[in-house]
């Protein structure tokens, strides 16, 4: 009888370690749900707030009439000094906004950071180079973490070849960029930043692997 009473007790003391170890379990997996969720619709928010203030105009030919009235990119809190959403549209959580990114193919929609710092990648995606401006000629580099979890550039690798990706600036240019080249490449591999766009709009985005070792380049061009 003493056997079976510690047998027993044995038995449920691996029974409470195991219901433990299950509510624990689900409590990170719900708790990572809820902060991508909260990611996702905080930055959607962001954006169409963003993009509502300047008055985004989806028409590539629009998009040439602002050329020769360029905003700083570091001027970004003084761009619309005259509007009361001012701090609310051109920040996001502390952090100057120069932009939008939208990618309908991975249902996708952030504002662009204009401050590259861990915790600003942590907040959303970031303008790490750009030749001239967003949606200027030459190339613009946004960057953002591979979190694995659907959120900033976790769904970059699903992309290909011929899918848009829309890039709102502070003018409220909308312009439609193609993709046409994705590869992987090495950390320290930066030659698609300043390369030569041949007189074009081009955008570039950069994002960590699954694996960490390398990284996800997708180029794309106005149409």
């Amino acid at each position: 009888m003493f056997n079976n009473s510690k047998y027993g007790n044995l038995l449920t003391v691996i029974l409470v370690i195991a219901v433990i170890a299950i509510i624990g379990i689900i409590g990170i997996i719900g708790y990572r749900m809820y902060n991508a969720y909260y990611t996702e619709t905080g930055a959607l928010e962001a954006a169409t707030q963003f993009e509502n203030v300047v008055g985004s105009v989806d028409n590539n030919e629009n998009s040439d009439q602002n050329n020769g009235d360029k905003s700083s990119i570091s001027g970004v809190d003084d761009t619309f000094s005259n509007n009361s959403n001012t701090s609310q549209a051109t920040t996001y959580k502390g952090f100057p906004v120069v932009g939008t990114i939208q990618i309908p193919a991975i249902n996708l929609k952030y504002p662009i950071l204009n401050k590259n710092t861990p915790q600003a990648l942590k907040t959303s995606v970031v303008l790490l180079y750009t030749s001239n401006g967003l949606n200027e000629v030459g190339n613009s580099v946004i960057i953002g973490h591979n979190y694995r979890n659907g959120t900033m550039f976790s769904n970059v690798k699903k992309l290909s070849n011929g899918d848009t990706i829309y890039i709102t600036d502070m003018q409220g240019r909308k312009v439609k960029y193609t993709i046409y080249n994705m590869y992987r490449a090495s950390g320290s591999d930066g030659a698609y930043i300043t390369r030569n766009t041949q007189g074009k709009r081009e955008i570039s985005l950069s994002t960590c692997t699954d694996d960490s070792k390398a990284r996800t380049i997708v180029l794309a061009k106005e149409d």
